[in-house]
């Protein structure tokens, strides 16, 4: 038995070489939509590391009331992933912030189909604010 045992370790330390070559580190790359802003901005709106992308939270400070806010916010996600190279189908994670839960079911009207057939595992709260006058704020991560 411990010879057998033997051959096992002293395979599995021949293939562990093959295994272990140093892999390509991804690249981290940000996605500007226009040109590059000429001063550091405060944060990025869209950085893939790899093939995840991850989109910086959008709000919606043009008025109008939560279906309104969140079709537009929807809208900038997702001209967001595209300019990235993405899509909705291709979106892993969302979460959504709400001035408050009162908003949570016309939100989901609007929300529903936006994603494709099979939307991505989704977080819904309600925070203290939103910054500006937003009633909601929705960021993704997805795949390129």
């Amino acid at each position: 038995m411990a010879k057998s045992r033997r051959t096992f370790l002293a395979g599995a330390a021949l293939a562990a070489p093959a295994a272990a070559q140093p892999q390509e580190k991804p690249a981290r790359k940000v996605h500007y939509r226009g040109a590059k802003p000429q001063k550091t901005p405060l944060f990025s709106s869209a950085v893939s590391y790899g093939n995840l992308l991850f989109i910086a939270g959008k709000g919606w400070h043009k008025g109008g009331d939560i279906k309104v806010q969140t079709a537009g916010v929807l809208d900038e996600v997702e001209a967001e992933l595209k300019n990235a190279g993405s899509s909705m189908e291709k979106v892993l994670k969302c979460n959504v912030y709400l001035k408050t839960l009162e908003h949570y079911k016309p939100m989901n009207e609007v929300f529903l189909g936006r994603f494709g057939p099979q939307p991505p595992v989704r977080t819904t709260v309600a925070v203290a604010d939103i910054p500006g006058d937003s009633l909601i704020e929705i960021d993704v991560i997805a795949f390129i």
